[in-house]
Order: C-alpha cells, then sequence, then structure tokens
C-alpha cells in the first residue's frame, strides 16, 4: 500500500513589497511645529524629526538593500512612528492642516498603477501591506526541509497573516476613502491573509506527516490547509481581484486547494483501510483524484515542482485505489457509496494570525511625546472612551445571555435527550476522547496480545536464566572430577569459591523472576476477572453501548410527537435568538471600527459635547435591538422549561438520564480498569527487557570464567602429569 512518511517542502508564495516615491516629512513637520506651537518646540524635537526622516529615507531604499529582519524591524518602527504621528500631524488637502506631504505608492501586483494622497491612512496602509511581504519572504526563504526552519516558516507566515488582518480590519477603510490601489484593499488584504494561514497551516502538514502521526490527524490538517486555499481562490475569482491578479495566480492557489483536498482524501483513506472500511476507501480516493484531473485542465503557467508533487500524490492515490478495487473485488465485496453520501471531511485548523498590537504598540515610544496634542485629539479620547463604555456594556449583555442560555439547556439536559430520541446521542467529549484513545491503543480485545508478549519475554528470562547457571554447573562437575582424581595434587581453588558473587546474582535475578511471575499471574487473573466490565469498551462505535430513550409502549392521548415538535420549535426559535446575539456583536464591533469622528471634530465650530450626543445616538437602536434579544430570550427559556416538563413525564426522562449516567460510569470505569492493567503490563514488559539484558550481560561474565578455568585445567593437568613422570 503507498502511504509516502514524507515528500519535499511543496511550492509556495511570496509577496512582494510596494514602492514609493521619495516624501520629505522633516521639513513639512517642523514647519507645522513651529506655526502651530513654537519655534523653540520645533528646536527640541529636532531628533524626533531626523528619525522620521530616516525611517521614511530607510523605506525609500530597494527591499533587497538590506537583510528581511532588518527590513522588518524597521517597518515595525516607522508603523509605531505613523501611530504617534496621526494624532498629532493632521496630513490632508485643507489649508490648516500639513498639505505639503504627498503619499505615493505603487501597486505591488501592477507596478504601473499608483495612488496619490495628502493621507497617513495611505502611508499606514501600504507600510503594512509591506510589513506582511516581508514576513511572507521571511516564510519563503526559510529551509523547511529542518525542524526549525520549518517553524521558522511557519511563524513568519503567521505573522504575515496577522499584519495583513490588521490592514484589512483597521486601516483598509480609512486608506480607501482617497481612492487607493487594489493590492491594500480590504478584499486583497482578506485574501492574503487566508493565503498566508495556507502556507503556514501547510508547514504543519509537513511536520505532522513527517513525524508519522496518524493519518486521520493529517487528514484534517491536510483539509483545513485546501479549505484556505479555497478561501483565496474565492476571493481572486470575484472583483475587484479577479480583474487585478495574473492568471497564474488563480491557477497556483486552485491547484494547491485541490492538492490537499486530494491530500484529505489520500490520508483519510489511509485511516479507512486501517479500519478495514475498504468501501468508503476507494470512494475517497476516487473522490480526491477527481478533483485532481478537474484542477490540472488549468495548470498552464504552474511551477513545475507544484506539478510534480501533484503527480507523485497521484500516482500514490491511484496505487492505493488499483489495490483496494482487488481487496474489495475478491474478499469484501462490498458496495461502494456514492460521493454525495458521504460526509465532509472534518478539518482542523493549526494556526491563527499572530495579532500584531504588541510589536506595533507605540504606547511605550518617545517619539514626540513633548508635543501636546491639540483639543481636537482630546476631546476624540473622551468620545473613545464613551464609545468602548456603550460596546463593553452591550457585549456584556450579550455575552451573559448566551451564558444564561447554556446554563438553563444544561439543567433541562438539552439538546441532548431529543438527540437521544433520534438516536443522535454522544458520549460527553472528555469520555469519548478517552474511549478513543482506548480502541486505538488497542482495546481490551487486544489485551490478550499483550499479555502473550509478557510470557514470551518471561519465557525467554527463564531459559536464559538456566543457560547461566548449567554454565557454572557444568565447570563445577569437572573441577570436582579432577579435585577426585588428582586429590592434593589438584591446588587450584574450588569453583564454589570463586563463583559466589555471580551465582548471588542468578539466585537474585531468580528471586524477581519469581516475583514478576506471581504478579503476571494477578495480572492475567485482572484480565479475565474485568473483561466483562471492559468489554464495553470494544463497542463500535461507542454510542452503541448506550441506553436509548424510546417512546412510551403505550399512549394515553396520543399527544407525545405534539409536545415534542412544540419543543423543537421552541429550541430552534431559541437558537436564532443565539444567532441574532452574535450578529448584534459584530455589528458593534463593525460599528466601533467605523465610527472616526475625527475629521467631524477637527472641522467643528461647535459643540464638542453636541456633536458628540449626535454622534453616540447611532448607538440607540442597536441597544433596543439587543434589550429586546435578551427580553424575548427570557419569555422563551420559561416556555422551553414548561415544554421539557411535560416531554420528561412523558418519556420518562429522569429513568432515561439514571441510566445513561450508569453507563458513563461504567465506560468510565472500564477505562480506569483498562489503563490500570494496561499500565501494569507495560510496566511488566519494561521489567523483562531489562532483566534479559541483565541476565544476558552475567551470562557473559559466567561464559568468561569457564572459558577461562577451562584453560586453567588444562594447565594444571600438565603440571600434575610432568610431575608423575619425574
Amino acid at each position: 500500500m503507498a502511504s509516502s512518511s514524507s515528500a519535499p517542502p511543496g511550492v509556495m508564495l511570496a509577496i512582494n513589497e510596494k514602492k514609493n516615491s521619495p516624501v520629505d516629512l522633516y521639513r513639512s513637520l517642523r514647519n507645522y511645529i513651529a506655526a502651530h506651537y513654537s519655534e523653540r518646540e520645533a528646536q527640541l524635537l529636532e531628533d524626533d524629526l531626523e528619525t522620521v526622516r530616516q525611517l521614511r529615507s530607510d523605506i525609500e531604499k530597494p527591499p533587497e538593500s538590506s537583510p528581511p529582519d532588518v527590513r522588518r524591524d524597521t517597518l515595525q518602527a516607522y508603523a509605531r512612528a505613523l501611530a504617534l504621528m496621526e494624532p498629532r500631524f493632521p496630513i490632508s488637502p485643507d489649508r490648516a492642516h500639513i498639505n505639503t506631504i504627498t503619499f505615493t505608492w505603487f501597486d505591488a501586483f501592477k507596478p504601473n498603477k499608483k495612488a496619490a494622497q495628502q493621507s497617513i491612512h495611505l502611508e499606514k496602509a501600504a507600510v503594512l501591506f509591506n510589513l506582511g511581504a516581508v514576513y511572507s519572504q521571511m516564510g519563503l526563504a526559510a529551509d523547511r526541509s529542518s525542524p526549525a526552519g520549518l517553524k521558522l516558516a511557519c511563524n513568519s507566515f503567521k505573522e504575515a497573516a496577522g499584519a495583513f488582518a490588521l490592514l484589512r480590519d483597521n486601516v483598509s477603510m480609512k486608506a480607501a476613502i482617497g481612492g487607493t490601489t487594489v493590492d491594500v484593499s480590504a478584499e486583497c488584504a482578506g485574501m492574503l491573509e487566508r493565503l498566508m494561514l495556507g502556507q503556514a497551516q501547510e508547514c504543519y502538514l509537513e511536520k505532522v506527516i513527517s513525524d508519522a502521526k496518524p493519518p486521520g490527524l493529517c487528514s484534517k490538517v491536510a483539509r483545513q490547509v485546501g479549505l484556505y486555499y479555497e478561501e483565496t481562490c474565492a476571493a481572486l475569482s470575484v472583483p475587484p481581484l479577479s480583474q487585478h491578479f495574473d492568471r497564474t495566480w488563480i491557477t497556483h492557489v486552485q491547484l494547491k486547494a485541490a492538492q490537499f483536498y486530494a491530500e484529505a482524501c489520500y490520508r483519510n483513506a489511509l485511516e479507512l483501510h486501517g479500519k478495514e472500511e475498504i468501501a468508503e476507501e476507494i470512494a475517497r480516493l476516487k473522490i480526491g483524484l477527481g478533483a485532481i484531473t478537474d484542477a490540472k485542465k488549468s495548470s498552464k503557467g504552474v511551477a513545475a515542482p507544484l506539478l510534480d508533487a501533484i503527480s507523485r500524490l497521484e500516482n500514490s492515490m491511484n496505487l492505493n485505489l488499483e489495490r483496494a478495487v482487488k481487496e474489495n473485488d475478491r474478499v469484501y465485496l462490498m458496495r461502494v457509496p456514492a460521493a454525495s453520501s458521504l460526509k465532509s471531511l472534518p478539518a482542523a485548523s493549526l494556526v491563527k494570525p499572530v495579532p500584531m498590537a504588541d510589536v506595533l504598540d507605540a504606547s511605550k515610544d518617545k517619539l514626540f511625546s513633548t508635543l501636546v496634542p491639540d483639543s481636537s485629539t482630546k476631546a476624540l479620547s473622551k468620545y473613545t472612551k464613551m464609545v468602548d463604555d456603550i460596546i463593553r456594556t452591550q457585549a456584556e449583555k450579550l455575552q451573559q445571555g448566551s451564558e444564561i442560555t447554556r446554563v438553563k439547556l444544561r439543567e433541562m439536559d438539552l439538546p441532548d435527550s431529543i438527540l437521544a430520541l433520534e438516536g443522535n446521542f454522544s458520549l460527553p467529549l472528555d469520555l469519548k476522547e478517552d474511549v478513543e484513545a482506548v480502541q486505538i491503543s488497542g482495546g481490551p480485545s487486544g489485551l490478550d496480545t499483550e499479555l502473550r508478549q509478557l510470557r514470551d519475554l518471561r519465557k525467554v528470562n527463564q531459559e536464559l536464566l538456566v543457560q547461566t547457571e548449567e554454565l557454572l554447573q557444568k565447570e563445577a562437575r569437572e573441577d570436582a572430577h579432577f579435585r577426585t582424581q588428582f586429590g592434593t595434587r589438584w591446588t587450584r581453588p574450588q569453583s564454589s569459591t570463586l563463583t559466589k558473587n555471580l551465582q548471588d546474582i542468578l539466585n537474585r535475578f531468580a528471586g524477581n523472576l519469581k516475583q514478576a511471575t506471581d504478579s503476571d499471574a494477578r495480572i492475567e487473573r485482572a484480565v479475565r476477572d474485568n473483561m466483562e466490565l471492559m468489554s464495553i469498551l470494544d463497542h463500535r462505535p461507542i454510542e452503541s453501548a448506550l441506553p436509548s430513550l424510546a417512546r412510551p409502549i403505550m399512549s394515553l392521548d396520543g399527544n407525545e410527537d405534539a409536545i415534542l415538535g412544540a419543543l423543537k420549535q421552541s429550541l430552534w426559535q431559541l437558537e436564532t435568538l443565539g444567532a441574532q446575539r452574535a450578529g448584534l456583536e459584530d455589528m458593534l464591533k463593525e460599528m466601533k471600527r467605523k465610527d472616526d469622528i475625527l475629521p467631524k471634530l477637527m472641522t467643528s465650530t461647535g459643540s464638542n459635547e453636541d456633536l458628540f450626543k449626535k454622534e453616540i445616538s447611532k448607538y440607540d437602536r442597536i441597544c433596543e435591538e439587543i434589550a429586546q434579544n435578551i427580553e424575548a430570550q427570557e419569555q422563551l427559556l420559561l416556555q422551553i422549561q414548561a415544554q421539557n416538563d411535560d416531554f420528561a413525564a412523558i418519556f420518562n426522562l429522569e429513568d432515561y438520564k439514571v441510566s445513561r449516567e450508569r453507563c458513563y460510569k461504567q465506560i468510565a470505569a472500564a477505562i480506569a480498569k483498562y489503563r490500570e492493567i494496561s499500565d501494569n503490563i507495560n510496566e511488566g514488559l519494561k521489567f523483562y527487557d531489562t532483566l534479559q539484558k541483565a541476565v544476558t550481560n552475567v551470562k557473559q561474565q559466567c561464559s568468561d570464567f569457564v572459558m577461562t578455568r577451562n584453560i586453567q585445567c588444562r594447565e594444571m593437568i600438565k603440571d600434575v602429569q610432568r610431575h608423575v613422570l619425574r
């Protein structure tokens, strides 16, 4: 069966930095300070102004002029400087602002397109984009064939995702107001975040495969890689990105998405083969091969190593498919399920964007710290605090509402009791994971094999001990024979005086072996005595061992279906309210993200308090919706409580719960007993392995002793015979 444990690192992408036109920040910022504060203040801030000029100059240099880590540090430092400049230096076309600075940046993917703005938001967007690009280049440059290089690549791609996520969520929208290039749009930043997460997840996949992790885990990791690439492809396939990127980008991502979907199918098929679920294995392999075939139809311009990797995967899948089909035709004769009947492959995300908040936090930087912000900045801080108070209060209400729902439903055993009635019940997650771990290790039915290993090792040690003792006994008999034959002329020491230490060791080993034999007997007795208890762990799936909640055998009024339907309808309504709360919380965050009143503050001629009152009122509607949602939930929970009481009475829910808890305890006890026995067996195996090494060592010592005594014996016989001849 083809099952490649490792493969050459996959083909990945790095992002080129945006290029820019030089700009003189020093003169414009100094003139603003001198005009709005004082010449003395401008003189005191010369070092800070020079720092900003130098940082901007370093940014203007070609990327290849400095190592990636130095370039990264420069971009981070300049991003922090921009964060400190934004509230202190209003850059805009307004005559009262700094209108002598124009930032010009070229599109990273279409360098013939550019954007020019008298706004710091374009500068911040471009710097964040380049920071993400540098992280991606560091990830691509890392040597993923070594563990340290693979870790560096993974972390770099996650950091790149963090930079692009920050660009999308906090900067892109503001930069777009003045008109900008597609590369710093929210759509492009989101696409690049997905791409970087896909490449970071791919690093994890390379690790789990090289570490020979179970195929089920590899399948989940691979599926998530594919999902990230699918999301990237989806973003590239719609405006504004669909007309902006070269076709090879889309083709590359499509192929990667298909490759890792097929990889997930391949790894899942390996797991199914181990379970002898041949029919589904065949179906999964065919689905994966179909995805590869479809993707390869538009593979023009794709890097050759990527096509090679896909071909290797395709060959392995074809080999396994051919083998599985033959086995099914000859042995299993199972019907291959249709692709539409199979569940979606599960995915496991192991990566997330690294937050840039810490590395870009400018609160501890001293740049322009002596420059007191104007009244607009102070007022903005006050308004921001008002908004934060509203957001925090409403978010707490939403979270409290969700927590109340969770607790109430748990108290009523919902929706578990309904799922049990429909046959969809399952173990608590921690108990299910423990059962799966036991089944993976062989389960109770596999203990016989381990006991055989224990017996075999015990027998090997017993035979070794007997062989070693026979060596000494044979030598002692020969010595006694010659001592009797030659009498006083046989002057060498008796064997027993020389082998006392060795004999003591062998006696100790024999005693240990006797104790171990007794211990083995206790283990075997424990297996026999507890097999009935532990046999529940061999149920596959384990849920088949659980008691079922059945409909009443006799019904007086036949209204159980109506009661069940009403309860399910109420639970659906409760779930809808929960989804609404999640949407309201997202809406709150989005409102806060877009709530930038700084331009209004800086141009307002009226009272700040009046402006605040007007602006803060836009949160009134969502606050009312949150209150209505919480009130509706309270009423619905009361209704569900009454409906559940009726449901519990008709379906004898209390008896079912008692039976279920009893089964849970039996499973838990079986797991504990299995682990105890398994641990004891493992200790026994370790003991016999250690004892075998020790006995083998002593046997060698005895062999050396016997050989030496034989040489001495032959020499003494010659000496005695010479004396007799004289």
